[in-house]
């Protein structure tokens, strides 16, 4: 029996998930790790603690696997989150500057008053906003002493976190990406499939200290020897989005994928053709196999998963995440309480990096599961705002839509989703799809999985909503959310 470890890189904790030859997870090692807030809106981690702990997870995993039984190694990795490192050393210059951060806020809105957007756009499917990667690295060359010349002089790297990863887990020996994780730096042209020297010079980023791109499926280099017990080849690497479309085997143009996390982000397949959006949806590689490209369009919410984590620890409301779904069947609605959780400012469609979350609807009658309720309906209420958008740009979306990530969980919410969306929702017998993308990947490349079909076959429905909410309702809810939109946007 061969395995393929996959490492899931996340947010808030690293995971690593050994999968058998029948895409089925037999071993599983998991760490949280602390995330820094310097200041108001700045999101930070230390890029040795995920290292640690992403060999800590590996090796748990493997524990008692012959080096035999291991086909391959795939990574998949938290997007856009940024470390700069010197190249003799491996130690980073500074702490990873995360997707969630906004410091570099009125950097962008300068780009944008200049006009810069437009080639911004044409060229990598993005738009200005201080989610991506380019102006965190600029931002970090800038405010370290010394570091702009050293990158100059290509002494430092820059990666996102999965080339962080490769390059450790090499030895040192090897500084690449891929295209997924290339696409959301601002700085790769994704229809010409290379580094824009144009788009460096814009967003102050010294050519010197990029990665090198490649396909998503194919060897990328072998594990130091003492680190794993054996050199083990590294064949897979994707961003965690496009590894869990990979994963929900959404391999025809029109299949589409949510996935619940800390975020939320919504990826259609659209095959050959990397369309624009009239939506301000982003256009973004979604895999490139044997050189050949498969785009998305992609819709990004900033917060999900973290309303709830904001509910437990920020207001003490529960004490587990798992609570909300008993808190939201406990009452028959919101009680008109409406929850925009812009707390990292609001994403597609909106783009608003200033809006700051808001709770409306507040009476005397409002109780802890009407907040619970009314989190869990935000995240309905965003996807429906994506789904909309898509349709407008596609013209068309599956018959169903496929889920996953740890709120998928929560039968509430599923039912919720489909009625809000007004289409199917499906979630899969194995709900860590992004792991099993990056495994994906890396079988792929090792002979582990013959192709895509044989991906497809083993992808199984473990359950299937169906929208159920009379129309009326529908509109009424849907009517109150943007509502509180429109009263929530900075500009509004």
């Amino acid at each position: 029996m061969r395995h393929v470890l996959a490492i899931d890189q996340g947010t808030t904790s690293t995971r690593a998930i050994l999968f058998d030859e029948d895409a089925r997870s037999v071993r599983v090692a998991q760490r949280e790790f602390a995330q820094h807030y310097p200041q108001a809106g700045w999101v930070e981690h230390d890029a040795e603690d995920i290292w640690r702990d992403c060999l800590a997870v590996a090796r748990e995993a493997l524990d008692g696997v012959p080096p035999s039984q291991v086909a391959a190694i795939g990574i998949a990795n938290q997007r856009e989150t940024v470390v700069v490192w010197d190249r003799a050393s491996g130690a980073p210059i500074h702490r990873a500057i995360v997707w969630q951060d906004r410091r570099t806020a009125e950097t962008c809105a300068a780009l944008k008053a200049d006009g810069a957007e437009g080639i911004v756009t044409e060229r990598t499917g993005l738009l200005l906003d201080p989610y991506f990667s380019a102006t965190k690295a600029a931002w970090m060359l800038d405010s370290v002493p010394g570091a702009r010349d050293r990158a100059e002089r290509g002494e430092l790297a820059f990666g996102t976190i999965d080339s962080f990863l490769l390059w450790r887990l090499t030895g040192g020996k090897v500084h690449a990406t891929d295209v997924t994780n290339a696409g959301r730096t601002l700085l790769y042209d994704i229809r010409r499939q290379c580094w824009d020297e144009e788009l460096c010079r814009l967003l102050r980023v010294p050519p010197a200290i990029l990665p090198q791109v490649r396909d998503n499926s194919g060897l990328f280099g072998t594990t130091d020897p003492a680190l794993l017990g054996a050199s083990l080849p590294i064949a897979g690497m994707a961003g965690d989005q496009q590894a869990a479309l990979f994963g929900q085997a959404c391999f025809a143009p029109g299949m589409a994928k949510s996935t619940y996390g800390t975020g939320c982000f919504m990826l259609m397949n659209t095959g050959g053709e990397a369309p624009r959006s009239a939506n301000r949806l982003l256009t973004t590689p979604a895999y490139r196999l044997d050189g050949h490209m498969t785009y998305a369009l992609e819709g990004s919410i900033f917060v999900a998963g973290a309303a709830v984590k904001w509910l437990r620890d920020g207001l003490g409301v529960i004490a587990h995440a798992s609570e909300t779904h008993g808190l939201a069947t406990q009452v028959d609605d919101s009680h008109g309480v409406v929850m925009v959780p812009a707390f990292a400012g609001l994403g597609a469609p909106y783009w608003d990096p200033d809006a700051k979350g808001a709770i409306y609807g507040l009476t005397l009658g409002a109780t802890a599961a009407h907040l619970a309720r009314a989190a869990l309906e935000s995240v309905a209420f965003q996807t429906m705002d994506l789904v909309e958008a898509m349709v407008r740009d596609s013209g068309a979306l599956a018959a169903a839509l496929r889920i996953d990530g740890g709120m998928a969980a929560n039968d509430w919410l599923c039912q919720f989703l489909a009625d809000m969306l007004g289409v199917a929702v499906e979630k899969p017998t194995n709900l860590e799809t992004t792991a099993l993308g990056a495994a994906f990947h890396a079988g792929l490349a090792t002979g582990v999985w013959s192709g895509l079909d044989d991906l497809s076959r083993t992808w199984e429905s473990a359950a299937r909503f169906t929208p159920a909410m009379p129309s009326e309702r529908r509109a009424g809810l849907a009517a109150l959310w943007r509502d509180a939109v429109r009263r929530t946007l900075s500009q509004g």
